[in-house]
């Protein structure tokens, strides 16, 4: 059994260091107050059996509390008062300095904790120890000197997230949809250098990526493009491969028919769109931003967001080529296709490509095909998107959706300065989002011991707590002036401001969202009720919570002129946090805290058994009420021989749900080439990957890609995220 040193890193399970510690406590207090050697021992033994029961690798710390509430109980009260004085006694010496420690940790590539925060940062090079060193930092600074108290300790318990601590010290915001339309119509700067409106497809598709790269090195959430906007160059390189096919001709002295000189050009052209294609796909895998990882970024496929027929069928054309990459995927170091984890694809289905004969079908199918192989592209639905928000518009990185735009129906107009602005139209490219802060509901309920009057004041008073929390975001990102980022706030990506300008304006009308996040409102139901918020005597219950965090954001919205939205948080790392501190706070309890991670947002339990269209149907009422951000999944078994299966999880998308994605596996093993699942066993109380063929445990020799929340992952988990993937059941 392995456990976590309060550095982060790992080391075996070690009886005697609780034995040697009791011993010591006992050693200095009267002798007729001691404890026998047996009593010691038999405590020691108590302890470990309690670790072992938690299924994961428990924190000193929580050895620690153990240890007490044992002596406590075996009224050994003076031993107790000596042992909780040395552990005072050794925290005030670590709170003289928090942060060498775990930093050193973190250069040595020991700290576990660090190692699986990200399932796509890889704490060994140097680029993300130098994200995580600064991190460190950032988190100290935060916790000691920029957030309330009460607030850094509810952080710290796990009644609430305060999300990306160690980004809060800069002047830095969430996520965005980037207004690339503008950014390339118009032009921008990057580093200094102007970068006009570009001359052929693949120019701007190079220069897209220079923009995604700079974009996420300024933030810390993901950011999403839409390939409509590339899709105007497809004609600007057209006609420049037609004067130069015809100055060829000429040159020949030949006369083609029209027929040929049309068969040339869009013979070049393709190849132009398969290359740009191509440097979009590579260039976003291979790089790395400041923070060490490839940008988090999403791509839109969306053929109604063209603005004529002619630019639809551009469009189409990129969006058949983009599938037709990703289902290939990229070359590992040994040279075998694997699934990459970014960029993340999102397919629209709408009335001409979701049925058998539209016109577009083609690419419906191609769709299928890749999700079966390569987990992407992720669906919504123009039907129900239509219907519940008024618009069609991608998500922020993973789920984060805007609030429909507000502004424009106020009449305040171009408040961005945006160069593609036009008057009376909804705008979404260039908004953003300014953090979350996320409510542990779990925590409520087993704060309120099932008592339903209780539970719903302390609800209200953690939502009120969440609320100032979101202040200190908002007030944070007060002042900042537009020269903190210049790709973002002057040049484009999100505004034209002035140098010296202050983006204040952009926090407040519905220009940029806040949001409420919210975890566990399965075991939340599961703990009031007695049930799963499946059952239909429980459901109301959980649409209850659902609707009063809600209502507690227009509350707000309307008192502050701030969009507070209620968004289905994507519990990675947390997960496990808050399953521990959950634990510690309130013991093992059989269904509730059993468990080495929470469910995320509003989902149906991972181990509960349910059909794919029951499970979409039912979260559709969830996702509705979660209008900041929210996506259901479906686990499916391997898929690419029962494509037709694949379409109609996707037709049934379309008809009742507005964002949804099919969760399969896509691994390989480096050492013996298994292609297979790579599954997740148990060694020495560790959950672990191993290549069922050969054995191979070692995860620097084996590609794994899986669903993490909403994204794909493609390093690994925590012991938490771990444990619930391996517990996740088919839903096909």
């Amino acid at each position: 059994m392995k456990i976590i040193k309060r550095n982060g890193s790992e080391v075996t399970f070690d009886i005697t260091k609780i034995i040697n510690a009791i011993t010591k406590a006992n050693a200095v207090v009267d002798e007729d107050l001691r404890m026998t050697n047996t009593q010691i021992h038999r405590i020691a033994d108590s302890v470990e059996k309690s670790c072992v029961e938690l299924g994961r690798s428990p924190s000193v710390e929580e050895i620690q509390d153990m240890v007490e509430e044992q002596i406590m109980a075996h009224g050994a009260y003076e031993v107790a008062k000596r042992y909780i004085t040395y552990r005072y006694t050794r925290s005030l010496v670590r709170q003289s300095n928090t942060t060498d420690d775990k930093i050193l940790t973190l250069i040595e590539c020991n700290n576990e904790e660090a190692k699986q925060e990200n399932s796509n940062k890889n704490p060994v090079v140097n680029s993300t120890q130098r994200d995580y060193m600064a991190g460190e930092v950032s988190r100290d600074i935060t916790a000691r000197l920029l957030l309330p108290q009460d607030i850094v300790q509810a952080h710290e318990d796990g009644i609430i997230h305060f999300h990306d601590t160690d980004y809060y010290a800069q002047h830095m915001h969430n996520c965005d949809l980037v207004n690339l339309e503008d950014m390339l119509q118009n032009g921008t700067v990057i580093t200094d250098t102007l970068i006009e409106r570009p001359h052929s497809f693949a120019t701007a598709c190079n220069i897209a990526t220079q923009i995604v790269a700079q974009v996420a090195s300024n933030q810390y959430g993901g950011q999403s493009i839409s390939l409509a906007h590339l899709a105007p160059f497809v004609q600007v390189s057209r006609e420049k491969i037609r004067a130069i096919v015809r100055d060829e001709i000429s040159t020949l002295g030949v006369v083609p028919t029209a027929e040929q000189v049309d068969k040339i050009v869009e013979k070049r052209l393709r190849e132009e769109i398969r290359r740009g294609v191509q440097t979009i796909q590579y260039q976003v895998v291979t790089l790395l931003t400041t923070n060490g990882q490839a940008p988090f970024v999403t791509v839109f496929m969306y053929l109604n967001e063209a603005k004529n027929e002619q630019e639809k069928r551009d469009l189409a054309i990129i969006i058949e080529e983009t599938l037709l990459q990703r289902y290939e995927g990229v070359k590992n170091e040994q040279g075998i296709w694997v699934t990459p984890a970014f960029p993340k694809l999102i397919y629209v289905l709408e009335e001409d490509n979701v049925d058998e004969g539209t016109p577009y079908y083609y690419l419906t199918e191609l769709a299928a095909k890749c999700t079966a192989k390569r987990m992407v592209p992720d669906y919504i639905s123009e039907k129900k998107m239509l219907e519940l928000k008024g618009d069609v518009y991608t998500c922020m990185g993973c789920r984060s959706f805007l609030t429909p735009d507000r502004f424009t129906d106020a009449g305040v107009g171009n408040i961005a300065n945006a160069g593609n602005y036009e008057p009376g139209k909804h705008k979404y490219y260039g908004r953003f989002n300014q953090g979350v802060v996320t409510i542990n509901l779990p925590d409520v309920a087993l704060s309120s011991g099932g008592n339903l009057d209780k539970f719903w004041k302390i609800f209200d008073e953690r939502l009120e707590l969440c609320h100032r929390a979101l202040r200190c975001r908002h007030e944070r990102l007060k002042g900042t002036l537009s020269d903190a980022a210049p790709i973002l706030w002057q040049y484009g990506a999100l505004a034209r401001l002035p140098k010296g300008e202050p983006i204040d304006k952009l926090l407040y009308g519905g220009y940029s969202t806040i949001s409420l996040g919210y975890a566990g409102l399965y075991e939340c139901v599961k703990y009031m009720t007695g049930k799963s918020h499946t059952d239909p005597s429980a459901t109301p219950f959980a649409l209850d919570i659902m609707q009063m965090m809600n209502d507690k954001c227009k509350q707000w919205k309307t008192a502050e002129n701030i969009d507070y939205s209620l968004y289905g948080t994507p519990l990675e790392s947390t997960t496990y946090k808050f399953a521990k501190c959950l634990q510690k706070r309130f013991g093992i309890i059989e269904g509730i805290t059993d468990k080495g991670y929470i469910t995320n947002s509003y989902h149906v339990h991972v181990t509960e058994q349910i059909d794919a269209f029951t499970k979409l149907k039912f979260e559709a009422q969830f996702q509705h009420l979660s209008p900041g951000g929210a996506i259901s999944y479906v686990e499916v078994p391997d898929m690419q021989n029962n494509l037709e299966a694949v379409l109609q999880v996707m037709r049934f998308i379309y008809d009742n749900i507005i964002y949804a994605e099919l969760n399969t596996k896509s691994d390989y093993c480096q050492v013996c080439g298994w292609d297979g699942e790579i599954e997740i066993v148990e060694d020495d109380g560790k959950l672990i990957w191993r290549c069922p063929r050969c054995g191979n445990t070692d995860q620097a020799k084996m590609n794994v890609a899986r669903r993490t929340c909403g994204y794909i992952g493609t390093q690994f988990w925590n012991q938490g995220r771990t444990q619930e993937i391996k517990d996740r059941v088919l839903h096909l």
